[in-house]
Formats: structure tokens, C-alpha cells, sequence
């Protein structure tokens, strides 16, 4: 089993004024290539952190972090943008497309970071959005899409660039149920048919359980509880 994610003993704490707020406490958490994971938590237990952490957003005090084999906790700022932007994809809550570009220009903007541009990076933006089922839809702008198809257009833009893993906070958040479910089904199906490695923050027990594992975190601390085989 070869491991992308792999924390050891991970802590993080704030200090505001004169107290300090411990958020993660000795957190073990791995994720296997082609795992498909849900961490699941109430609002302030920990698994926003978690995730800025596991996304090389924000730094732990303290324990390991590798990541596809390699310790990021001595790389500096630089680094980590460079590593971030090579091997995470990002899915948020509120899709965050530039409501002036299109969706084959949203999906393009990781791809310009790499120096991807022209010809090669259209290639590749309009081969991830037939991915996700929006080939019809290269050139609206967001202001022209639903909220399920915006969503589609992030997933894309998460993709497009062959992410580690892919990292979605509450992507089913902003959407109705039949949307979010229709979401929902696009990450098992690019997990089961590609392989791709998701996790997917959520308070969403109806999202969670689709996932091959769930990790619970309450007060900083996780448990685990699996739904399903893990391959």
C-alpha cells in the first residue's frame, strides 16, 4: 500500500493574548493511493485545521508530516507553494471561480502556476471538463452556470493538473440535496473508474457513508469507523 498522506503524532495549537487553544492533539491520519476518505466533525473540532494542514495551507507545531514519502516539515514557504500547487487539488464550499473567465479559463489557472499555457493547457482543461460532464459548457462564465455545474467546473479545476489527492471542504454544502447527491456521485465515480485519491471534509453522515473510510474528529482527537471495504 503506498501511502500519500502520512501524519505521525500531529498537533496544532493558537495562542491568543495569553492563552493558548489547543485545535489538534497527537492526530495519526493516513490516506493510501486511490483511497477515498471523509473526515467528519462539528464546527470547531479540528477538521478544517486538519485540512489546511494536510493541504500544506497552514503548519503543525509539532510530529511528522510526509507526503508521497517525504518529510515537508523543514520546506519553507516556497517550497510548499511549489509542492501545494503540484500535488493538491482544492474543492471548496463556495466553488471560488473567477466570475470573469469562463469555465475552460477557471480550470486553467493551475496550470498557469506550472507555466502551462496555450494550446497544451486548452488540451487539457476541455479533456478534465468532459470529465466532470461539462464539455457544453467551455466557454460561460459562472454567472451562467447552476451550482451544481460551477462545482463541476472546481472538481475540474482540482484535476486538471493530476493531483496526489484531491482535498474538498463541504463540497456538498452549498448545494441541494439532489445537486450535492448528483456531486457526491462524480467523486465515487472518478475514485472507482480513475483512481483518483479524495478526501472530503464533511459534517455530513449521508456523505460520509459513501466514502470507502471515515475518520470522526471531536476536540482535536480523532476515531476511526470504516463503511465498506478498503482496498
Amino acid at each position: 500500500m503506498s501511502l500519500i498522506i502520512d501524519l505521525k503524532s500531529v498537533s496544532k495549537s493558537y495562542t491568543i493574548g495569553k492563552t493558548t487553544l489547543q485545535v489538534l492533539q497527537q492526530v495519526d491520519f493516513s490516506v493510501a493511493k486511490g483511497d477515498l476518505v471523509s473526515i467528519v466533525g462539528s464546527s470547531g473540532s479540528g477538521k478544517s485545521t486538519l485540512m489546511n494542514i494536510i493541504g500544506l495551507l497552514d503548519r503543525h507545531n509539532s510530529g511528522e508530516y510526509y507526503l508521497n514519502g517525504t518529510a515537508v516539515d523543514q520546506y519553507d514557504e516556497a517550497q510548499l507553494a511549489t509542492l501545494r500547487n503540484q500535488t493538491m487539488g482544492f474543492v471548496f464550499q463556495q466553488f471560488f471561480l473567477l466570475p470573469r473567465l469562463t469555465a475552460i479559463n477557471n480550470v486553467a489557472l493551475p496550470l498557469l502556476y506550472r507555466g502551462i499555457r496555450g494550446k497544451q493547457a486548452n488540451k487539457m482543461c476541455e479533456a478534465i471538463l468532459e470529465r466532470v460532464g461539462m464539455k457544453d459548457y467551455l466557454n460561460h462564465k459562472p454567472s451562467e452556470l447552476s451550482g451544481g455545474q460551477q462545482q463541476r467546473v472546481a472538481i475540474a479545476r482540482a484535476l486538471v493538473g493530476n493531483p496526489s489527492v484531491v482535498l474538498a471542504d463541504e463540497p456538498t454544502g452549498a448545494l441541494d440535496s439532489k445537486i450535492g447527491q448528483e456531486v457526491m456521485d462524480l467523486f465515487v465515480q472518478l475514485n472507482r473508474d480513475e483512481a483518483a485519491t479524495i478526501v472530503i471534509i464533511t459534517h455530513d453522515q449521508h456523505i460520509a457513508k459513501q466514502c470507502n473510510r471515515t475518520v470522526r474528529i471531536k476536540d482535536g482527537l480523532i476515531n476511526k469507523y470504516d463503511y465498506g471495504n478498503i482496498n
